[in-house]
């Protein structure tokens, strides 16, 4: 039989006589630990051939009046009580400090039972042979045979055990990986480096072989790592990769800065290198770290940001035991701000969403996820003056997210008329169905796009923010605006869009070379939003740190190299010129708006003129009675009389 016959045939045969090899493998373990017991009782004397005598000088034979009939004793009882405790089910191959525990406990417990056991026995064979019981203290076993027991048995099992586990992760781990294809550096010499290590070489070709270990510090790192030697220092990370021919790179180092991880992406230009990392610390939810955890590196990890550190507490004070709806509940954003306010606690989560699969996906997830927060899924359109009123009346939420909007801006200078009735219509109805109702705040989720804005999602984004901050001063109702930039992976932005081309193997289009961007993860976007919303007192613009602005034809790079390809040589990349309302780059703030601290590092106010609101009502008013079916530039002439700033790209004017 071959080889790799016999290790396919192994696992088979284990798995049907599991119990049955279990028990002939301790059997043999504790008879031998017996055997060596008196031994060493008995100093490797020639009392192996004599045999000691009892206290009326008769002789004993060692095997036959000593060992086997204390054997005999010895079998049953110790696999009785290690088949109670469950060592038979244990699997050798993850053997580890828990299991060393449980062995001595199953051979303390198994030991005192012997020995009680034995002397019982003893003491009815004296009695039965007319002997005094006082000669019980003089028994013809030298009484260390049971200590020693005690202490081979547990160094038996824990070496045998220690000893599969060996074979498995070292010898069958580098016989399977010796053909294996796939080389791999591991970046990091710390704890997480060596679980993931032995885990790799448990699993062998399953997995790829580690042909080097990379440091990424100068200083104070070992020589080598379960035979791995430390090959380099992360800084000359592609000269390893060359030098060792190494297909991936693994990132052993938890939380490691989005700033270093570019670097070694970049870095690694043209070597064709995959980079995958271990998860985050805060989402290992074992202990023991797997080579199925470790995940391709996103472009999301190489923004640059620092992780948002949510005030926890300050959000639970707004959202713990209160209801809240959201708007816009099955889009991206929408969506993310209802996993994490189900992690608050609230006392109902109001899902508001006009999309029937969308609600009923978030709807489900939030069912099975966070079972402990009722939900109510609600299909409504939010320009549906009648259905919100009497929405929000019933439901009676304490705060609402108003995420829901139409957010593409080529589709919008499109259908000018669908952006209007939405995003400032929508927004209208939905803000003074909280004043009606009596919803304490209001958090409408805006966008940079509403900063001088040369397009109509981004100037509905705008006349949205006006009429919120002006109908702050009509009631008790506490409006609050968050803005900010793009978010990665929402549906239609660049990434997923950068993504289904490198899969179809390009071209991966670019509109302008200098063409600029301020990104935040869903995550992120969702966390601010609610920490701003919580901050909030009323007629406040939020504005989220956004970092540093990207440029797309980087980001469209660094995608291609997180794929395994080289830009320009695999991957094509194409300029297609700005699209109608785009600009080359986004703005956080308004001419005259200036920005103040606040008590979270990350959230800024925007200091902003007061809005007049009869004159904002009346504005407003007559943009929303003209018809949808209006010639698109009846409609832009309306905005821009509502937003003085608002200045329609030169590609608009030819739609």
């Amino acid at each position: 039989m071959t080889p790799e016959t016999i290790s396919s045939v192994q696992p088979r045969f284990l798995s049907r006589h599991r119990a049955t090899v279990c028990t002939a493998v301790y059997a043999v373990l504790f008879s031998v630990s017996l055997l060596a017991s008196f031994a060493l009782a008995y100093n490797f004397t020639g009392a192996l051939a004599d045999g000691p005598r009892d206290a009326h000088g008769t002789h004993y034979g060692w095997l036959t009046d000593l060992y086997l009939p204390l054997l005999a004793l010895v079998l049953p009882i110790k696999l009785l009580v290690f088949a109670l405790m469950r060592q038979f089910r244990t699997s050798w191959r993850y053997v580890g400090l828990h299991d060393l525990f449980s062995v001595s406990f199953a051979a303390l417990l198994s030991s005192n039972a012997l020995i009680l056991v034995y002397f019982a026995v003893e003491n009815l064979s004296y009695q039965a042979r007319g002997v005094p019981l006082i000669d019980f203290v003089t028994p013809r076993l030298h009484q260390s045979v049971f200590m020693l027991d005690f202490g081979l048995t547990i160094g038996l099992v824990c070496a045998a055990r220690v000893l599969v586990r060996f074979y498995y992760e070292d010898v069958a781990g580098r016989r399977a990986s010796a053909g294996e294809s796939r080389r791999v550096l591991l970046v990091g010499t710390g704890d997480q480096a060596e679980a993931l290590l032995r885990e790799a070489r448990r699993l062998g070709r399953t997995s790829g072989r580690v042909v080097g270990l990379v440091s990424e510090g100068s200083a104070g790192h070992p020589a080598s790592i379960h035979g791995i030697d430390v090959v380099g220092l992360a800084d000359e990370l592609a000269d390893l990769v060359r030098r060792h021919e190494a297909d991936e790179v693994w990132i052993a180092l938890p939380n490691v800065s989005p700033r270093r991880a570019r670097a070694w992406v970049e870095q690694c230009d043209g070597t064709g290198v995959r980079f995958r990392s271990i998860p985050a610390l805060s989402d290992l939810l074992s202990g023991r770290l797997q080579v199925s955890q470790l995940r391709d590196i996103q472009i999301e990890d190489l923004l640059g940001r620092e992780p948002v550190r949510l005030n926890s507490e300050q959000v639970a004070s707004k959202v713990r035991g209160r209801r809240v709806a959201v708007t816009g509940a099955g889009g991206s954003i929408g969506s993310e701000l209802c996993r994490q306010i189900a992690r608050f606690q609230p006392e109902r989560l109001i899902l508001i969403e006009q999309a029937e699969n969308a609600l009923f996906r978030i709807d489900r997830e939030l069912r099975e996820q966070a079972r402990e927060t009722p939900v109510s899924a609600c299909i409504a359109d939010v320009t549906d003056r009648g259905r919100m009123d009497v929405l929000l009346r019933l439901e009676r939420p304490a705060i609402v997210f108003h995420a829901a909007a139409h957010k593409h801006v080529p589709m919008m200078e499109i259908n000018p008329g669908e952006a209007v009735k939405n995003n400032v219509g929508g927004t209208c109805v939905t803000a003074d169905a909280c004043l009606a109702a009596g919803v304490e705040r209001m958090v409408l989720v805006s966008t940079d796009k509403a900063v001088n804005p040369t397009s109509v999602m981004g100037c509905t984004k705008r006349v949205a923010e006006l009429y919120v901050q002006a109908l702050n001063q009509r009631g008790r109702t506490h409006f609050i605006t968050v803005r900010f930039g793009n978010v990665l992976g929402s549906d239609g932005s660049v990434v997923p869009v950068f993504r289904e081309q490198i899969a179809r193997g390009g071209p991966v289009t670019v509109t302008h070379p200098d063409m600029r961007r301020y990104f935040m993860t869903i995550p992120e976007a969702a966390q601010l939003v609610l920490q701003a919303g919580a901050m909030g007192e009323g007629g406040e613009i939020f504005m989220l740190e956004m970092g540093e602005p990207v440029r797309i034809v980087d980001l469209a790079r660094n995608m291609i190299r997180l794929s395994g390809l080289r830009p320009d040589l695999d991957i094509e990349i194409q300029f297609t010129g700005l699209r109608p309302g785009e600009k080359l780059f986004e703005e956080l703030s308004i001419d005259g708006e200036s920005v103040r601290p606040t008590s979270h590092p990350q959230i800024g106010i925007l200091r902003h003129r007061e809005e007049d609101w009869s004159t904002v009502e009346a504005s407003i008013l007559s943009l929303l009675e003209i018809p949808d079916e209006a010639d698109p530039d009846r409609l832009r002439a309306a905005l821009e009389a509502t937003v003085p700033e608002y200045a329609p790209a030169p590609q608009t004017a030819h739609l």
